[in-house]
């Protein structure tokens, strides 16, 4: 598991931001730890790492500051039927706006990736905010 931490061993900051892949690596190791009546309906859920959301995106959701938007999910939830012309289910987690919560917050990046994850996966089951709580419990703990 890669393990991002605000401070290395020796108490010093990181040298480079973690990547794209560091943050796709955590991001998939959060979706391995859901349990499994969840994890078989991510087959067709696609994950996307971005730097930021795009301007129409943030437009569209209203968002005035490109780093306030660390993920997203677009996608029918599960259960709703497929209409002709739909694209696969997707979570976009948007890099640098992670980055600068995880320095914000002191909170370590996996954590924090996987709250967010959660979250947006909780979008693809149409799950409460308190059902979304409850699944990140149970893949953190």
């Amino acid at each position: 598991m890669l393990y991002v931490s605000a401070m290395d061993d020796a108490g010093q900051p990181p040298r480079f931001a973690p990547s794209r892949e560091d943050i796709e690596s955590l991001a998939l190791n959060a979706l391995s730890r859901l349990p499994e009546p969840f994890r078989a309906h991510l087959a067709n859920v696609v994950l996307f790492v971005e730097e930021f959301a795009d301007r129409q995106v943030l437009k569209d959701m209203e968002i005035d500051d490109p780093f306030g938007l660390t993920g997203l999910y677009t996608g029918r939830p599960v259960g709703e039927a497929a209409q002709t012309g739909d694209m696969p289910p997707t979570i976009h987690l948007f890099r640098r706006p992670l980055l600068d919560e995880w320095v914000e917050t002191g909170v370590p990046l996996d954590m924090l990736i996987t709250h967010v994850v959660v979250h947006e996966i909780g979008h693809h089951f149409g799950l409460s905010d308190l059902d979304m709580h409850v699944l990140e419990d149970m893949v953190t703990l």
